[in-house]
C-alpha cells in the first residue's frame, strides 16, 4: 500500500478558510483589477475546498499605525479577526511607482503588531497560517512587489508555499488594465491555479503537523 498517498487522501477533505485583503486605492463600487484577481484566486482556492471572503480595505476606516487597535473608529480589529480565523491570507495589490500600494503597506504595518502576540503554547499567532500574494499593474515590478510583501509576511510568521504569487502586468507606460482584458491570459490563470493548489496543500499539512512551541 502507498501509505504516502493514503495519508494525503486523508487530509484532502479537511476544510480550510481564506481571507483576501484587496489593497486597491479605489473604494467600492469602483472597478478594480486587484479585486478581480483576488476573486479569481479565491475561486481557484474553492476548487480545493477552501471557503472565505474578499475584503476591500479601502471600504473600511483602517487607521495607520502598528497596533492591533488604534482606538475609536478603527476598522482594523474586525479585519484582523477575519485574518486570525482564516487558514490562508491573500494580499492583493496594484503596483504604484514600482511598489505595493500605500494601503498594502498600511495592512502590513497593522499586521506587524502581531509579531509579539503568541498563542497558548508560546507560538506567534500567525504561525501555521499560509499567505500568498496577487499583483497587478501596467508597469514592471511584480517580482519586486511580491518580494517586499513576502519578506514582511514571513517576518510576521506566515508560511509561503512554492508559487505563492500570481500576477499580471501590462505593457510598460501603457494604460491597459487587467480588468479590461477579454479573457484571462493562460500564464496568469496557470499561476493562479498553482498558487491555490500549493497554498491549500500547505495549509492542510500545517494543520496536521503544527510548528513546535
Amino acid at each position: 500500500m502507498d501509505t504516502t498517498q493514503t495519508h494525503a487522501d486523508a487530509w484532502s477533505d479537511v476544510p480550510l478558510s481564506a481571507v483576501a485583503l484587496v489593497c486597491t486605492l479605489s473604494p467600492s463600487p469602483a472597478d478594480s483589477s486587484s479585486h478581480l484577481l483576488a476573486e479569481q484566486a479565491m475561486s481557484s482556492l474553492a476548487e480545493h475546498g477552501v471557503t472565505g471572503k474578499v475584503i476591500r480595505v479601502a471600504d473600511h476606516d483602517v487607521k495607520p499605525g502598528v497596533k492591533t487597535d488604534m482606538g475609536e473608529g478603527d476598522a482594523w480589529p474586525a479585519i484582523r479577526e477575519s485574518v486570525l480565523n482564516a487558514d490562508i491570507l491573500l494580499i492583493s495589490t496594484p503596483i504604484w511607482l514600482g511598489h505595493p500600494s500605500s494601503i498594502a503597506q498600511k495592512v502590513m504595518e497593522r499586521l506587524n503588531a502581531d509579531i509579539s502576540e503568541t498563542d497558548d503554547e508560546g507560538r506567534p499567532l500567525m504561525y501555521g497560517k499560509v499567505a500568498a500574494v496577487c499583483v497587478v499593474g501596467n508597469e514592471d515590478g511584480a517580482h519586486k512587489v511580491s518580494a517586499d510583501i513576502f519578506q514582511g509576511l514571513n517576518d510576521i510568521g506566515f508560511t509561503l508555499a512554492p508559487g505563492a504569487v500570481t500576477y499580471w502586468v501590462g505593457e510598460a507606460m501603457q494604460k491597459s488594465d487587467y480588468l479590461d482584458l477579454v479573457s484571462t491570459p493562460k500564464a496568469t490563470a496557470g499561476t493562479t491555479a498553482a498558487l491555490a493548489a500549493n497554498a491549500s496543500h500547505l495549509a492542510r499539512r500545517l494543520k496536521a503537523a503544527p510548528y513546535p512551541a
